[in-house]
Formats: structure tokens, sequence, C-alpha cells
């Protein structure tokens, strides 16, 4: 087949987010594929884009079929566009507009059309590398530093489950990781995730793992120092624990 003949296919790749209150951990959800390519490896949720809709419309509706939630635009945020054309190793290149999604709750989860499971997979760190866990499962982003070595070493979808995400899932994971860290200090959307309110413990437990450190190498007050211009007091307090009430916050 001529390169001018290859087809070309769209599909939406949507991370989403959340945090898990009982752990103080960020999570995100993967899926376990039904159908080839990729069956039965873990990945992100995705979907074509409908001939009717945008692409923003289409991230939404994937969280709608995936979680039964439906959100406001706010909660999505574009990521990138992801074209390599060794990302799939068939006739029809597949293009992939990767998108965030920041949820203010952790529901129950539906695994949905084109897929066997669904999990929440808490964010950790793993030999300085991002990593994301459920029991014993556990998948490292990409090592690779250049997006052109990374796909140059990419193996075929048909490669082992139990070592890596289906596609160039890890690439994208690694990505959204980068951007999110390099958005803490002037945009942190990620705090969405933590609901209308939080206390300056929940912020810390969310930057942490993007800063790669313990939420303890955090100290509080010159957290609010450096990063007070982001967001502001709300003039409550969070449900009485033992100890100190804890101020809430939200974002600006």
């Amino acid at each position: 087949m001529l390169e001018e003949d290859r087809l070309t296919k769209v599909n939406i790749v949507n991370l989403i987010w959340s945090f898990d209150r009982h752990t103080d951990q960020v999570n995100l959800l993967l899926v376990k594929r039904a159908n080839q390519p990729a069956q039965n490896m873990w990945s992100l949720p995705e979907t074509f884009l409908g001939a009717n809709e945008s692409a923003d419309q289409a991230a939404l509706r994937l969280v709608h079929d995936k979680i039964g939630l439906k959100l406001a635009a706010f909660h999505t945020e574009q990521l990138e566009t992801f074209t390599a054309p060794q990302r799939f190793n068939d006739d029809q290149r597949t293009l992939s507009l990767a998108y965030m999604t920041f949820l203010p709750e952790m529901p129950p989860l539906d695994p949905g059309y084109g897929a066997i499971d669904a999990k929440w997979f808490a964010m950790t760190i793993y030999d300085q590398a991002y990593c994301f866990c459920n029991g014993n499962e556990k998948y490292s982003v990409a090592q690779a530093k250049r997006q052109e070595d990374y796909y140059a070493k990419l193996t075929d979808y048909g490669r082992s489950a139990s070592q890596q995400l289906a596609f160039d899932h890890e690439w994208i994971i690694k990505v959204a990781c980068f951007r999110i860290k390099n958005k803490l200090d002037y945009q942190p959307n990620i705090l969405l995730i933590l609901g209308d309110t939080f206390t300056l413990k929940d912020a810390r437990s969310v930057y942490a793992p993007f800063l790669k450190i313990k939420r303890e190498q955090i100290d509080n007050s010159n957290f609010k120092k450096t990063h007070g211009k982001l967001f502001e007091e709300t003039g409550t307090v969070a449900a009485k624990k033992r100890g100190r009430p804890a101020n809430l916050y939200r974002l600006k």
C-alpha cells in the first residue's frame, strides 16, 4: 500500500484522574481491553471521535460512558495530539487526541463497551519513575527521554501484558505527568480532583508525587507562601478530626 493511501482514524484518549481520600493518593483510571488489538492489556480509556461531536464532547462522553458522571467542560484539559506513524502497525494510521479529566470524586467504575475491567491505579514513585499500582499490578511510565527514542523501540501490541500498557499509553501518561508537574506553580488544574474545597495537606498530597517527593518534604508554611497566589481561603474549616481544624481553600 502506498503511503498516501493509508487511511487515518482519529480517537480520543482520556487520562482520568481522581483522589482517594482514604489513602491520600492521586489515582489514574485504567481499563482492561476486551478485544484485539492489545486484548487483555491495561490501557487508558479511549473512544473514536463521533461524526457529529467535537473532541471536547467526545472526551466528556467517555467519562460518562465509563463512570456515569456528566461533567462541565472546565474539568477537562487537552493534553496533546499523538501522531507517530509507529503507534499502530496496521494499514490504518491512528491519531490520538489526548485529554485529561479531573474528577472531583472517586465513584464506582463500569468497564463499559470494549473493556472487561476498570480499576483505579494509585500514583507512586519507584526508582525515581512515575508508577501506577493496584495490588500486585504496577506500571511505570516510559523511560525514554525523547519521543523519537521511545517510538523507535516500540514493539508491537502483542507484547507481554504483565510488563507494559497497551499501545503507546505509557508514553502518553509520562507526557501527562510532566505537563501537570510543569503547571503546579501557575495553573494547578490537577487540584480539581480534590473537589470545590481542600486543605493545604490535601494539596500537598497531590503535589508530592508529581514532584517525586514525600508530602512531609513540603513544608506547610512555605507551601502557603509560595503557592498562596493560586488559591484563597474560604473562611471555613474541614470537618473536625483529631488536632487543630484545618482551613479550607479553593482555586482562584
